[in-house]
């Protein structure tokens, strides 16, 4: 690769504390320290002296198996949970299938990604990161986003996120990450939120975690469906194609319906109404055969291009903006069928980025060099036994799985043979020999020369951290700048220790000088000085491809319409609004403020979808108030119809409604705008408005930083 600019060598730190004996009381051992901080060791007592960088032939090279500094703090951290999963704990999953649309064969062998038109068994699973098992779907976080590929050359697990960079560079750190943003050891609270002291103190202290706290404070983590979200690989991986010769890859999913996302106070406001939103959102679309489907796209770059980008590719913190190297739509996902059993299913779902058909490979990057081990590791844990690749949902279905392992805790085969090793000649005596390796056919890994020492060190080229952090925020639209403002400022609100914020607003400054003093005001605290960057950030072209706002497709295709009806309301507008909703793809559901429904102006019973306290507008992306004089002089005593109409305002919805509602308009402080519709006027006028955000009204109605 090319030479990058120079880094000042990383800053060794030396901690030499006072340590006390080691003693044994009744076989009891101890360890005693004094001091503001204890010698690092091993569970076994071995010193520590670097736990920043795992072990790797060169600093740019792949990780060591005989890293037990690496090993033993991975596996420790993957069985501190049993069963629930550690991170992605809580999720949602489906069934459905790929279709490739475009050969890559120029660059793979991998027939899945080479053989136009066929369509191979998918699983995909989609979950929230921090939160366990019993959290809710909507907080603000990085969404999981799986996809298990079923070929007829073994199964592939794309393990990536709804983002397309991670928060570290060397797996090592994973731990750290997962203990700062999980519940506070001492307290075991707060739960699936990032808004509190360990994390932000963590995150000050890794720069090289910026560029995705920015991502991580917008609106990409609040989606607003999980049939809504981009996915990515994230890591940096290659593929090879029958002459061993390999190509660089970045993988990306484009969702059909758009890249959207709720409001932060919509968001909180959900979690109460609706815990499942998410997970509802999804089952249902599906069974009333509204399918999700998402672009499936790849980014395909040289060693040489590689060699003259601006950062490492090897980098998990940094991304390919696609006004350098275009993404080419190459197929699709699509997810059609729920799963019969939750457990057996979604939950013993296990994804393994080790799991690649001939013709995918790893790349050096350290983040990805740690999960091909801990993946695994963690499983065994999880499912408890080594035997989980048995379990239906994780099988081989495309082609036989078959050699020569045996044995162990819940095998569920009954293999033949008295052979059990390899090699064996046994066929020769007309017993059963058993599988043969393939030496064409299989799985080999590309031929990548290495030069340099066995080394704890990060690359130079590793050490930008602020760059793309700038670009991220620089690309978006001044509406998505404010929201990052303001979550900026509800998060470090949330931190008790003065010196965590003021280390945040301190790398802020080297992102953006405005941002800084945008959350600095927000919080009331003075603007620091901003902090030393070990490489002074540059200025790269804007990628307007990173913004939300204004990429969406304007439809009301994969949304959904609440209309608030009341006895004597008109079944003409009603049949109305159902009907040109509907035909733009959208769900209509009817909220009363009884289940049982309401009567009619025409004396027609009108079954209810749900009560209206159950069901307020926040689970709605647009409303429709169609009610009568009576109806509605009843609601303006009613607090949870008073919510329903400001909420909807407030969230930037659009808000149709009858000249009967007027009153309950006026009392919910709603101002006529370009999202509030009359709809005596026709309902044909209410499509545009619902089908998209009334970003206009924002700064009438809140207060951003």
């Amino acid at each position: 690769m090319a030479k990058k600019s120079p880094a000042p060598p990383r800053a060794q730190q030396s901690v030499t504390p006072s340590l006390g004996e080691t003693v044994g009381n009744g076989g009891e051992i101890h360890q005693t320290a004094s001091g503001p901080e204890a010698r690092m060791t091993t569970n076994f007592g071995v010193p520590v002296s670097d736990d920043q960088n795992s072990l790797k032939a060169g600093p740019r090279g792949p990780s060591l198996l005989e890293d037990f500094v690496l090993r033993e703090k991975i596996q420790h951290f993957d069985h501190e949970r049993i069963p629930e999963r550690i991170v992605h704990a809580r999720g949602s999953a489906a069934h459905g299938y790929f279709e490739l649309t475009r050969s890559l064969a120029k660059h793979t062998r991998a027939d899945i990604l080479t053989e136009v038109g066929r369509r191979t068994e998918v699983f995909a699973r989609f979950s929230t990161v921090a939160g366990g098992a019993g959290s809710v779907d909507t907080p603000r976080d990085v969404r999981g986003f799986a996809v298990k590929f079923y070929t007829r050359e073994g199964n592939w697990d794309l393990v990536g996120n709804n983002i397309p960079v991670f928060f570290i560079q060397d797996a090592i750190k994973f731990p750290d990450l997962v203990h700062a943003v999980k519940m506070e050891a001492d307290r075991g609270y707060p739960q699936a939120a990032s808004a509190h002291d360990t994390f932000w103190d963590f995150i000050g202290l890794m720069p090289e975690a910026t560029h995705m706290i920015m991502w991580a404070m917008s609106d990409r983590a609040i989606p607003r469906s999980l049939r809504m979200m981009e996915g990515f690989g994230v890591n940096t991986f290659r593929l090879l194609n029958d002459r061993d010769e390999a190509t660089f890859v970045k993988f990306h999913w484009r969702p059909k319906l758009g890249t959207q996302s709720t409001g932060w106070d919509e968001a909180v406001k959900i979690a109460g109404a609706d815990p499942d939103f998410h997970r509802r959102d999804l089952h249902e679309a599906i069974a009333a055969g509204a399918f999700p489907e998402w672009e499936f796209g790849v980014q395909l770059f040289s060693q040489a291009q590689a060699d003259a980008l601006a950062f490492d590719i090897l980098d998990a913190t940094k991304l390919i903006p696609e006004e350098l190297v275009p993404i080419q739509v190459v197929g699709r996902m699509v997810l059609n069928r729920n799963p019969d059993n939750f457990f057996a299913e979604t939950e013993q779902a296990a994804f393994l980025p080790t799991n690649m058909p001939p013709g995918i490979d790893a790349s050096e990057d350290p983040l990805l060099q740690g999960r091909l081990f801990s993946y695994q590791d963690t499983q065994l844990s999880r499912l408890g036994s080594v035997n989980f690749h048995q379990l239906p949902i994780n099988q081989a279905k495309g082609c036989p799985f078959q050699n020569l392992q045996r044995d162990g805790h819940m095998q569920m085969q009954v293999p033949k043979g008295r052979a059990n090793y390899e090699p064996n000649s046994l066929a020769e005596a007309g017993e059963i020999g058993g599988p043969r390796e393939d030496p064409v056919g299989g799985f080999r890994t590309a031929r990548v020369a290495f030069d340099g020492p066995k080394v704890r060190l990060r690359a130079e080229s590793f050490a930008d951290h602020y760059s793309q952090a700038r670009l991220f925020y620089a690309s978006q639209t001044p509406v998505e700048q404010a929201h990052i403002a303001s979550a900026l400022v509800f998060e470090l609100s949330k931190c008790g220790f003065d010196h965590v914020r003021n280390r945040i607003l301190a790398n802020l400054g080297n992102v953006d000088a405005g941002l800084a003093g945008r959350v600095a005001v927000g919080l009331g605290v003075d603007l620091p000085a901003k902090s030393k960057a070990a490489v002074e950030p540059i200025d790269l072209d804007l990628s307007p491809a990173l913004r939300i706002v204004g990429k969406y497709p304007s439809t009301l295709m994969g949304r959904t319409v609440g209309v608030l009806v009341t006895d004597g309301a008109d079944d003409a507008v009603i049949k109305a609004v159902r009907r040109v909703c509907e035909a733009q793809g959208a769900t209509v559901k009817i909220v009363a403020p009884k289940v049982g429904g309401v009567t009619l102006n025409n004396g027609k019973r009108l079954k209810a979808d749900g009560q209206l306290a159950g069901s307020p507008s926040v689970i709605f992306d647009a409303v429709a108030l169609v009610l009568s004089e009576e109806g509605c002089a009843q609601l303006l005593g009613e607090s949870a119809a008073m919510d329903f109409v400001a909420n909807a305002f407030v969230h930037l919805k659009a808000i149709g409604f009858t000249p009967q509602a007027q009153p309950l308009l006026d009392k919910a402080g709603v101002h006529p705008d370009a999202g509030v519709i009359d709809l005596s006027l026709g309902a044909e006028g209410f499509i545009e408005p619902a089908s998209t955000r009334q970003w206009a009204r924002e700064p009438k109605v809140r207060m951003l930083a």
